[in-house]
């Protein structure tokens, strides 16, 4: 998948397809207007965390367990252009694309419910 080239890679945004997602609490971006700010973790690390489809069942165990209510939004990288990094998570070993601005409501591609099986284990939607 074409991306923007890692921080201090080089130059700025390539042509890319494939959305990045944000998992929000839906009270959290019920609140907004014309931008989110990110969670009070994002704020606190100075940027908003991503995931990229691939990325997002892992992301839902790790940081999610337990929550309800939860919607994930889609966003065009194209449209949030240099502010759009990647950067590497030793954590998780892999590069995540990483937020340095708020996310504009005209970047979002589409919101959407992220339900749960009978099991309690997450459903991402399409």
């Amino acid at each position: 998948m074409p991306r923007q080239k890692a921080v201090g890679a080089g130059a700025g945004v390539e042509e890319m397809a494939d959305p990045i997602f944000k998992i929000v609490p839906r009270a959290e971006w019920a609140e907004i207007t014309d931008a989110y700010e990110g969670s009070a973790h994002d704020r606190a690390d100075g940027f908003m965390h991503l995931s990229t489809h691939l990325q997002l069942m892992e992301t839902l165990r790790r940081h999610y367990a337990g929550q309800d209510d939860l919607l994930l939004v889609a966003a065009d990288p194209v449209r949030l252009g240099r502010l759009l990094k990647w950067e590497h998570a030793p954590s998780r070993g892999e590069d995540f694309p990483h937020l340095y601005g708020v996310l504009l409501t005209s970047a979002v591609l589409w919101v959407k419910s992220i339900t749960k099986d009978a099991q309690d284990g997450f459903i991402i939607p399409e």
